[in-house]
């Protein structure tokens, strides 16, 4: 398999990108998935947090509408939390800024030097510059409906990021047509179908399945998620039939009109719906290699007490820490706070001016300590993140691992911490074996974290 991102196919200007951020060699997840959306399908793909899953899905899906250059919306993207939602825009606006190569544009202007744009990729047919790129939306609850609808007007978005619940009112106004659309995407698919949003996310592929009933354009599905299981897969798969077989009929139904023998196997089955694939990498990557996991013993009514010691004496230079459901994210926080730490919490029914600017604070360095629940960390992108810290260790293997992978991201090794009691102690020990790990134990002693 290729391990140069040109060998994958990717073209010439998305290289440069990635080399902006030094990112020279495509992840394992990332060899494995671009070239299957590259060609078309349909794919389910798990990894790890922090190897790179947005990037392997953008890249191919991309570069395909780039090179297409079809009128409309032609990527969707779903994804539950409003943060990952920007984060996936972002990488995708980041990709695609500048000059985007569209066949039939108007010829590249010269560089300085009187050297010409780039070159085309090997394989693909010589392209010119258009001078716009192909636009992108952010379509969220949290922004102003009014002004999604004038940019899905005035900008005709080709890429629309958002979550079900905005792109299903978008859908139902009619502002939004799903007649065009190529490739869906459902990042955090596991959480798409979990009991608060599985309605909601039925109800939007069932309303996209009939607006691609009526056109021929459709390529393919990719769910992912770095938990995207077996189970979820299965509660995912009844939602997207209804969408591959619309694709399929529609598929066959333009066959047909063209003169085809409009038999149904256009979608590449005797049925009309091709095979999905199923790529997994495992959790090693990251959680064995690049983070170290240590436990502290500490009983329930200390456990914030036995926090403060061990920020004191490790003095992370960026720590997140999972406090367990709701508000108690908000209650540690302050706690840290009389005490004279940089901390802030984040929760998910909190403020949004007051989430912004706990998610900005921490993210630039101002606020050194974010305590968050999980709910509200899902899909949390934060650089540079050194230390996890878990004050409610579980024995859910998933939990751990979007917890754990938000540390040791790029390259950077990382530390996650578990404080617990008696009890929690002994179900962290069953995850250590049915994870593979070698957790440490530690103690507080003399201001400094020590062996036991």
């Amino acid at each position: 398999m290729d391990n140069t991102f040109a060998g994958l196919g990717v073209g010439p200007r998305f290289i440069r990108r990635l080399e902006e951020r030094n990112i020279t060699k495509p992840t394992d997840i990332q060899r494995r998935v671009i070239p299957v959306l590259a060609a078309g399908g349909d794919l389910f793909f798990r990894s790890a947090t922090g190897t790179g899953k947005t990037f392997a899905y953008l890249l191919p899906l991309l570069g395909r509408l780039l090179n297409e250059a079809r009128p409309g919306p032609g990527l969707l993207v779903l994804a539950p939390p409003y943060e990952l939602c920007s984060q996936i825009k972002a990488e995708a606006d980041f990709l695609l800024k500048a000059g985007a190569p569209r066949p039939g544009a108007a010829p590249p202007e010269k560089a300085p030097g009187g050297q010409a744009g780039r070159e085309p990729a090997a394989g693909q047919a010589p392209a010119e510059r258009e001078p716009a790129a192909l636009r992108t939306l952010l379509a969220i609850g949290s922004v102003s409906l009014n002004r999604q609808i004038e940019s899905l007007k005035k900008d005709k978005p080709a890429v629309i990021v958002g979550n079900p619940g905005r792109i299903l009112l978008l859908a139902k106004q009619g502002k939004l047509k799903f007649r065009s659309l190529r490739f869906l995407v459902l990042d955090e698919g596991d959480r798409l179908v979990s009991d608060e949003t599985r309605a909601e996310t039925g109800e939007l592929i069932a309303f996209i399945s009939r607006e691609v009933r009526r056109g021929t354009e459709w390529a393919g599905f990719a769910a992912c998620s770095a938990t995207l299981t077996e189970k979820s897969r299965k509660q995912l798969l009844p939602l997207l039939d209804g969408l591959r077989g619309a694709a399929g009929a529609a598929r066959a139904a333009g066959a047909a009109g063209c003169g085809g023998a409009g038999d149904g196997t256009g979608a590449g089955g005797a049925d009309g719906r091709p095979d999905i694939h199923v790529i997994e990498t495992g959790e090693q990557e990251i959680l064995r290699e690049r983070i170290e996991h240590w436990a502290i013993f500490s009983e329930g009514r200390r456990k914030i007490q036995t926090l403060r010691s061990f920020l004191a004496a490790a003095k992370p230079k960026k720590a997140l820490v999972f406090s367990g459901p709701g508000a108690a994210a908000g209650k540690v926080a302050a706690a840290l706070q009389l005490h004279h730490i940089s901390a802030a919490g984040l929760y998910g029914d909190m403020d949004k001016k007051k989430r912004k600017e706990a998610i900005d604070g921490f993210r630039s360095g101002k606020i050194t300590t974010l305590v968050s629940s999980d709910l509200a960390a899902r899909g949390l992108d934060i650089p540079g993140v050194t230390h996890v810290i878990a004050l409610d260790p579980g024995e859910d293997a998933e939990v751990y691992v979007h917890r754990a992978g938000r540390t040791g991201r790029a390259g950077r090794r990382g530390l996650m911490v578990s404080i617990g009691d008696g009890e929690e102690m002994r179900r962290l020990a069953r995850l250590e074996k049915k994870l593979g790990l070698v957790v440490h134990p530690k103690e507080l002693r003399g201001g400094k974290v020590c062996d036991i």
